[in-house]
């Protein structure tokens, strides 16, 4: 199975002086184990990604080895995983390597029986967040039916996906949408941003805007932007759309119907 390298880590790679083969080193096929990387903390309230996982002495040694191979590389934490590698986490992206770091590979590891991605699985049970704990109080709120499910939504009023996950909204009955207005994409988005969240009814005008294409009308008043960008940073969200479930899970881009309503449930 190939793997290829992101430019991201790649440049960052290259960076620490070393070129990388998108493929592991030779050192043996390595089976993939049915197993858990690991779980979430039980009972953690915070939103932070980073999960708190038991002292190893060896991957504590892997990532001082790992740090002084790749100087200038923010090393969120190592793992030591039940199939022989070591889970480097940098962020929210996932690469691995042995104890003694003499090879790194990038990319999904599956399991050949049962096809599960473990990579995927770890990097949902890592970005997990507690649904509770949200500052809901930066978010414009609309509810639907009796508003029993709830979502929170990251989104640019310039984003198509955005646009395209609000129209399969019109088609779910019974929830309650945050939605964090998140201008990222486009140099207006900012003023887009400042007109709905200080029109009379941001949650109307944000509808009017992203389902009709209705402009919002010029208005002003004090816009929590740094606090919106400064909770997007810290939850790690890359693009928009990126939703978040009751259950703690996220998931970024344009959900069909189907998929959406089974998260929900």
């Amino acid at each position: 199975m190939n793997f290829r390298i992101s430019a991201t880590l790649a440049a960052c790679f290259l960076a620490a002086g070393l070129g990388l083969s998108a493929t592991a080193s030779a050192q043996g096929d390595k089976s993939v184990s049915t197993q858990s990387v690991g779980q979430p903390a039980k009972g953690d309230k915070s939103y932070s990604t980073t999960q708190v996982a038991p002292a190893d002495p060896v991957a504590d040694a892997v990532k001082d080895r790992f740090k002084q191979r790749f100087t200038g590389m923010d090393v969120t934490a190592v793992r030591r995983t039940p199939y022989g590698l070591f889970e480097v986490q940098l962020g929210m992206d996932l690469i691995y390597t042995d104890e003694k770091v003499t090879w790194v590979m990038e990319g999904p590891l599956i399991d050949a029986m049962t096809r599960r991605d473990v990579t995927r699985e770890s990097q949902e049970r890592l970005s997990a967040v507690s649904f509770d704990q949200l500052p809901l109080d930066l978010a414009i709120k609309q509810v639907k039916g009796d508003g029993s499910r709830k979502v929170a939504i990251f989104e640019d009023p310039n984003c198509g996906y955005c646009k395209q996950l609000r129209k399969t909204l019109e088609n779910v009955d019974n929830i309650t949408v945050y939605t964090f207005l998140y201008p990222i994409l486009s140099p207006d988005s900012k003023d887009k941003v400042r007109d709905v969240w200080c029109s009379k009814d941001p949650g109307a005008t944000w509808d009017d805007w992203m389902l009709r294409g209705k402009k919002p009308a010029t208005a002003n008043c004090d816009v929590p932007e740094d606090k919106l960008l400064a909770l997007g940073q810290k939850l790690m969200v890359r693009g928009t759309p990126t939703s978040f479930f009751e259950d703690g899970s996220r998931v970024s881009g344009a959900l069909p119907l189907d998929q959406f309503k089974a998260r929900l449930n």
